[in-house]
Parts: structure tokens; sequence; C-alpha cells
């Protein structure tokens, strides 16, 4: 990495780019979650999943090609997604990496002409400073907690349920251009 442990450098300017995941970024996908899993901080993922959701996901990767941080938007309902599974390398952490996916999930949701995303996190403070606020889990659809079963922390977790609640999309509209047909004269 081109920063020291002191001062780390945007993303952009140490040759990573965020892009969406493709199939070949399964693994590091999966290998980097359950990194985190395996600290109790995120769900394990099985590879299985990994593809499943594939579209779900964006990843960064270096200038060599290693993916060191991803994250997913996942639709739950007409109106809520959750910004999920979201990790960062030790190294690159600082360097608004997760911020980058972040946004780009808050984004894509809005594309997507969703009202509301959501994130079950341990770090607050990260969805505090891109617009998230703190709401009770017991607001969220039953939907929401499907996953939560299978955490060896349920029922007793310490996840704090956060929204980001979304402007409606503003399109300038253009109106269309006359069609002029350029056909070729019958006599």
């Amino acid at each position: 990495m081109a920063s020291t442990d002191t001062e780390k450098l945007p993303y952009y300017e140490i040759g990573a780019r965020l892009r969406k995941a493709c199939v070949a970024d399964a693994r590091a996908i999966q290998a980097l979650i359950n990194l985190y899993a395996e600290r109790d901080e995120m769900l394990h993922r099985s590879l299985g999943e990994i593809y499943e959701n594939i579209r779900d996901f964006y990843v960064v990767e270096t200038g060599e090609g290693e993916i060191v941080a991803c994250g997913g938007l996942h639709v739950v309902w007409s109106h809520l997604a959750e910004i999920k599974s979201l990790a960062v390398k030790e190294p690159y952490q600082g360097c608004g990496l997760g911020k980058a996916i972040a946004l780009a999930c808050v984004e894509e949701a809005q594309d997507l002409g969703l009202k509301t995303v959501f994130a079950l996190t341990y770090k607050p403070e990260f969805f505090a400073r891109i617009g998230f606020k703190v709401v009770d889990k017991a607001t969220l659809p039953h939907k929401v907690w499907n996953e939560c079963v299978r955490c060896p922390k349920f029922p007793g977790c310490g996840e704090i349920a956060m929204v980001r609640e979304l402007a409606p999309a503003t399109e300038e509209v253009i109106p269309p251009a006359p069609v002029r047909l350029a056909l070729p004269l019958i006599e």
C-alpha cells in the first residue's frame, strides 16, 4: 500500500477502483467476509450464497487485481434494501473504501426507486457519518430477520439497526425531439 499507517490516502489515489462484482470475484468476496465472520463481526457466507447474490455486490480492486473491500445492496421489499457484508481489509481501512461502497449502494437504491436503506451494524459511527440514523430493530419488517436466526449470537445480538431515508429521485424531464422519418417518396 502506498501510504503509512498514520497517513491514509483515498482509495482512488492508491490505484484502487470501485466496481460491480463479477463471478470471478466470488472466492475473494467470501474470504474477506468470512475473515470478519470468524471474529463474530458479520455472518459467514457460503460460496453458493455469494454466487447467488453476486449482482448485489460491489468490490474495490487494487491496481494489482486484489479485492480489498466488498459490500452489497440486497433488496428486501418494494421500498427497502439492506447494505450487507461490508468489509475492508485492515491495511486499507481509513482510505474511504467502505464509504465508497456504502454510498454506491445508497445511490443504487435511489436509482431503483427505493425509499429506505438499512444496515445492521456493530459500527454505528461509520453509518452515522453517511447519513444513517439509529432506529429500534422492531421498526424493521420481520422479513429482515431471516438471516438472524443463523447468527450464533441470536437472539442476543448487539447489532444496531440504522436507516437512511432516500429523497425521491428528481430527474429532469426533457421532452423528446420531434421524429422526422426519412421515407422514400413513392410516386
